[in-house]
């Protein structure tokens, strides 16, 4: 079962949480390691927004996944201890069925009949894939960003399948400032003329909506500290065309068209809108009435929360918060404040950070 890329279907209907069914959805996922013989070594990673399951390299794809530095032999997360699987969320474009997926009723693409996503419902495919699998209990859950939120819905779901629970960069609830940069992030992509409500076609995409979804996007994600002290006001070497009066003039501009043309074309604009709203949807306290109450059906023994002291889109007192309703007594929990200079993507990039205080959790 090591370094393998799979897809389970899940048999029958499968009831979505704001309403909708899908039938026998498929679910994506990756793992590395060996399950032991009392499957009791495994862990499972949800992820963020637009990443797909594949966080490390492995057999059937030798390219370094989004957490190559994490996950692997002697690494932060050990493969050659846990059976680590990462999940491809439901709603996706990435192998696991989402509006950009074939409705087996109808014969054609969901696109916006495809059922509100949530993060609830994300992690319910994880319950599921684990059913497949046969492992009752993991050693660990662990989320980041979007991902953290999923893991905190798994949780409270399925509350004592999981020993010990691993949050980075999330929170427990989308805050005003973080709806407000997502909700304009999706009225770029439906402004765009050719997102055409949704009927957009491969060769026609709403490539400039995309862009600036993914430009704004970016702005949240790093820290003005970082860029001062990486671009400052350096200017670019070219000069922009004599017909071009406003074209990129500043390093940082030429940074931010460089991740808007890589991001387009390799994440589908419907499934970006749908897990976008999820993420503003998720809020912990309809699980009971508050935060509070949702997080006291956590029931993982060991909880590390991390948090970056830079981070803007989850600010660190989300992080504060968590750690201080689940440290109760019976659990360790305890919460680690890092001073990367990265924002949000520190759990990304800054690995000589994030892996000692990772490595420490799984210690």
């Amino acid at each position: 079962m090591s370094g393998a890329r799979k897809h389970v279907q899940v048999e029958g209907e499968f009831s979505m949480r704001r309403g909708g069914v899908l039938i026998e959805p498929t679910i994506a996922y990756e793992t590395w390691g060996t399950l032991n013989p009392a499957r009791d070594n495994a862990v499972l990673i949800f992820t963020g927004l637009s990443p797909s399951a594949h966080a490390s390299s492995c057999g059937a794809d030798t390219a370094p996944g989004w957490w190559e530095e994490m996950i692997g032999p002697d690494r932060a997360i050990d493969t050659e201890r846990f059976f680590v699987i990462c999940i491809n969320s439901l709603g996706s474009c990435f192998g696991s069925t989402g509006p950009a997926s074939i409705d087996p009723v109808s014969g054609e693409i969901y696109r916006l009949s495809f059922p509100v996503v949530t993060l609830e419902d994300v992690a319910a495919g994880g319950a599921r894939l684990l059913d497949h699998l046969g492992i009752d209990r993991l050693r660990a859950i662990v989320g980041p960003s979007m991902g953290g939120m999923t893991a905190l819905a798994f949780e409270i779901m399925f509350p004592g399948r999981s020993q010990g629970l691993l949050v980075l960069s999330s929170g427990a609830r989308a805050l005003p400032f973080s709806i407000a940069m997502r909700s304009l992030q999706r009225e770029m992509i439906r402004r765009d003329p050719d997102w055409c409500n949704g009927e957009y076609t491969n060769d026609r995409m709403p490539i400039m909506g995309m862009r600036l979804a993914r430009k704004l996007g970016m702005i949240t994600y790093r820290s003005a500290l970082e860029w001062r002290d990486r671009f400052g006001r350096e200017r670019v070497a070219a000069e922009h065309a004599p017909d071009d009066s406003f074209g990129i003039d500043f390093e940082i501009e030429s940074y931010l068209e460089a991740h808007a043309v890589k991001f387009t074309g390799q994440f589908d604009p419907n499934c970006y809108l749908y897990l976008s709203r999820a993420s503003d949807l998720f809020d912990v306290a309809e699980h009971g009435g508050s935060v509070a109450a949702g997080l006291s059906r956590v029931q993982s023994q060991k909880v590390r929360v991390i948090g970056v002291t830079t981070d803007f889109l989850f600010p660190i007192e989300q992080q504060r918060e968590l750690a201080q309703l689940l440290d109760t007594p019976g659990r360790a929990a305890d919460m680690v404040e890092l001073d990367s200079i990265q924002g949000h993507d520190s759990f990304l990039v800054d690995m000589d950070r994030f892996r000692p205080v990772v490595a420490e959790f799984f210690a």
